[in-house]
């Protein structure tokens, strides 16, 4: 076995810096996610935001949570929602990841309808959770949304998933 400290093809390590986050970025890029996307219904029309930031909390109640980074121009409307839903994402559904990564609108171009809850619903997703806001809480340069879950479903098990790791697509295949 190998003495603590630094091996061979590590890098040094190093203390988190505000004015350089590339290292700490390339760290929390070791751990490989699922890929979601987030939609609310606006005053304005249907608004979305990719997000790999998605966990599960809690079964009784059922609770969910994404974060959402302040300094994007969708922040303030997702964080002012009181109503959106989550939908998992299928490995064959990158372009949707991409567009809706780069910017919000453009829902004609994606077959969806109006959920339960008002929130846009993509067609094909391997799941979605629509939520009510349960709460919102400041966590440095993010915001992290807690949603109530009021409807869930699954629409597939025959896919494989979405998978974001270390800034690349990808997806999840079972060694078994």
């Amino acid at each position: 076995m190998a003495p603590l400290g630094l091996m061979e093809t590590e890098l040094p390590s190093f203390i988190p810096d505000t004015d350089n986050t590339d290292d700490l970025r390339r760290a929390f890029g070791q751990f490989g996610t699922g890929v979601t996307l987030v939609t609310t219904q606006t005053a304005v029309g249907p608004l979305g935001m990719t997000a790999n930031s998605f966990s599960s909390v809690s079964l009784d109640p059922a609770l969910v949570l994404w974060s959402a980074a302040c300094s994007s121009k969708r922040h303030d409307i997702f964080a002012e929602a009181t109503q959106f839903c989550i939908h998992i994402l299928g490995s064959d559904q990158i372009d949707i990841a991409n567009h809706f990564a780069l910017r919000g609108d453009g829902f004609d171009e994606h077959d969806w309808v109006a959920g339960p809850n008002g929130a846009p619903t993509m067609r094909g997703c391997l799941a979605t959770f629509h939520c009510d806001t349960h709460a919102i809480y400041p966590a440095g340069d993010h915001s992290i949304i807690v949603g109530k879950v009021t409807q869930a479903a699954v629409h597939s098990t025959q896919r494989d998933g979405l998978m974001f790791d270390r800034g690349r697509f990808g997806r999840f295949r079972a060694d078994q």
